[in-house]
């Protein structure tokens, strides 16, 4: 018997029609990153060619910002990579439970790369605040010098404000961010432009051919540190895809190609012009577009532009953690909806403020974005990596797209993502193994976790009641005593007793007259249809079987679920009684688990969310029973 009740889901935003609002909204939000890239990325490439500011050297610096841009991000991403939307949803585990089904004997190990890829996009959400800001902050020293003792002061400030209204929501936050996003890359477009009409002579640089001479004859050291320093410019490019979930393909899409790509080639070739003007300028080419009055408005607006951009990925980051959380790869946090439009605009108190502690610490650590920008990168690289070997696989094995059009596509984006992840390699060791750091403890606890789990559910089941023979046993001598009521019961298996249940029979000798047996489940699509949401089956002796299933994007809220379908149940949700077992994990005697795999298993249960709070059931209805589980 399946429920056809009204929706309650929470629509995609992909649903949504592409307005004037949603436009500005996702400018506010999705871009940030990518669009104050400026700031720093060509400054850095011309210190790695080594600060020269000759022609040959600009025109190479500029072509391949271009060109990197260009495919990278407009062709790979914006175009190739969001058609692999999973309804609506973006990002590495949207990707990835696409991905899985069709992988055949590559699963396990495209489930490892996979949760990397997501493991590294955490580095990325942790140096793009720090390295934003500063950079933006940095620019009072050339108005006034005597501010320089204070910028990393000042940058904390602001950092601490930005996580601080995290919890206002995305869609808020974007809607706030927005009017200040299209102010800022209409100024880039407009300076760029200016200086480039000044220099016209610098449009020759987007002719391929100055990229492929520079990187092929500026020998190979120099051309792989002016290639990581290019790569500055690609930033922001996995935090589109995202944040894909929040607005839509198609406002992503829209901005993109009509706003921020034509503001960021004029900023980039306004630089250029500057440079080659005045080759002084090449110490700070970005704030010295800006002519000297209008300096400070400039940081000002850099640096609310800048806590923009530290949004996007504190989003994107938000959106993978409901992701992961919903396909069991971390243990339950606390996420809360912040938008009753759009299922992706979420917020987790956790990470949210976990984060906030790291950036501080990377603010006061490295003290510059000059010293950040040698730790930022490589995590990214290692992220869009595997994005194009998750989507190489969607679209040969899902898409059935033909071997003739996939692999040569694909081979050129391999070949552009591993070319930057060798150029940034020589970062590791001045701060690249930070990012790297962070992705390998991410990593860790996400494989020791799914480890846990499933030794625990093992151990678990090892003595469980067949649910058939359990039910055939009530109706003999020596049965349970059967209580007035209504009892539910959560359990992971369909065909045996849950524990709660087992537990409750073993010291309690009751067993309530009427027994829902809940199976709250997860499928690899961000949403499910209302219509399709409860699944019930009848059972001899007051029995029911109910599956009740939700998408990996939404918020599991099985009291409003089972209210929506209270005939299909056969009872008021609010007046049952919610039974709910509790694994406990402790050493065994032949132990699945290592000393340290155990231990960590075991912090990570004690400081997940409870199921009760998870799940939305109201505390005083929900009866909690413990067992011991030997890992």
């Amino acid at each position: 018997m399946t429920s056809s009740i009204t929706t309650a889901s929470t629509p995609a935003a992909a649903g949504h029609p592409v307005r004037a609002a949603l436009l500005l909204g996702a400018l506010g939000v999705v871009f940030g990153d990518i669009g104050t890239s400026p700031i720093y990325a060509f400054r850095e490439s011309l210190k790695a060619a080594g600060g020269a500011a000759g022609e040959a050297t600009v025109f190479g610096v500029l072509s391949l910002v271009f060109w990197a841009i260009l495919l990278v991000v407009a062709a790979k991403y914006v175009t190739f990579v969001m058609k692999a939307d999973n309804e609506g949803e973006g990002g590495t585990m949207a990707l990835l439970s696409l991905a899985l089904p069709v992988a055949g004997r590559w699963r396990a190990g495209l489930l490892v790369v996979g949760l990397a890829g997501a493991s590294l996009f955490f580095g990325d959400a942790m140096i793009t605040p720090a390295i934003s800001v500063l950079s933006a902050i940095e620019g009072l020293q050339i108005a006034v010098p005597a501010v320089t003792p204070y910028v990393v002061p000042i940058a904390a400030v602001v950092l601490i404000g930005l996580f601080a209204i995290q919890s206002r929501g995305s869609g808020s936050v974007g809607f706030l961010f927005g009017p200040v996003m299209a102010v800022w890359f209409l100024t880039l477009a407009a300076l760029g432009l200016y200086h480039t009409l000044q220099y016209p002579r610098v449009l020759l640089a987007l002719d391929p051919r100055y990229a492929v001479a520079y990187a092929s004859h500026g020998g190979g050291t120099v051309t792989f540190a002016v290639l990581g320093s290019v790569f500055l410019a690609l930033t922001g490019g996995e935090a589109l895809y995202a944040d894909m979930g929040h607005f839509g393909r198609k406002a992503i899409r829209i901005n993109w190609f009509a706003v921020v790509l034509p503001a960021l080639v004029l900023v980039y070739l306004g630089q250029g012009a500057l440079v080659l003007s005045d080759p002084s300028a090449a110490a700070n080419p970005f704030f010295l577009l800006f002519p000297g009055w209008m300096l400070v408005p400039a940081i000002l607006l850099t640096t609310a532009a800048t806590v923009i951009a530290s949004q996007a990925v504190l989003s994107g980051a938000f959106a993978l953690i409901q992701q992961a959380i919903q396909l069991g790869a971390i243990p339950r946090l606390d996420v809360r909806q912040t938008s009753e439009e759009s299922v992706g605009q979420v917020y987790v108190p956790q990470v949210n403020w976990l984060l906030a502690l790291v950036v501080l610490a990377l603010v006061f650590g490295f003290r510059s974005s000059d010293a950040l920008a040698n730790a930022y990168g490589i995590a990214v690289a290692g992220d869009m990596l595997v994005t194009t070997l998750l989507v190489t696989t969607v679209a040969y094995a899902r898409w059935k797209w033909p071997a003739i059009l996939v692999f040569p596509t694909a081979g050129l984006f391999l070949l552009l993502d591993v070319t930057f992840v060798l150029a940034n390699v020589h970062k590791i060791p001045a701060g690249g193994w930070f990012p790297l750091l962070v992705g390998a403890i991410a990593l860790t606890l996400m494989l020791v976790w799914r480890k846990g789990r499933r030794i625990a559910f093992e151990r678990r089941d090892e003595n469980a009641v067949k649910l058939t023979d359990f039910i055939a046993g009530l109706e003999k001598p020596g049965a349970p005593i059967r209580l007035q009521g209504t009892a539910i019961y959560l359990t992971k298996q369909a065909d045996m007793v849950p524990s709660a249940l087992a537990l409750n029979v073993k010291h309690n000798g009751v067993v309530h007259s009427r027994i829902v047996l809940l199976k709250v489940t997860t499928e690899r699509v961000p949403r499910v249809a209302e219509a399709n949401r409860l699944k019930v089956e009848e059972l001899p002796s007051g029995f029911r079987l109910v599956w009740l299933v939700f998408g990996f994007a939404e918020k599991p809220d099985v009291m409003a679920a089972l209210k929506h379908h209270e005939q299909a149940i056969g009872c008021d949700p609010e007046k049952a009684s919610f039974f709910i077992g509790r694994e406990n994990p402790v050493p065994s005697l032949k132990p699945d688990l290592s000393p340290f795999e155990e231990r960590l298993y075991a912090f990570m249960v004690r400081n997940a969310v409870n199921a009760p709070d998870y799940f939305r059931i109201a505390p005083e209805r929900v009866v909690e029973l413990g067992t011991r589980v030997e890992m």
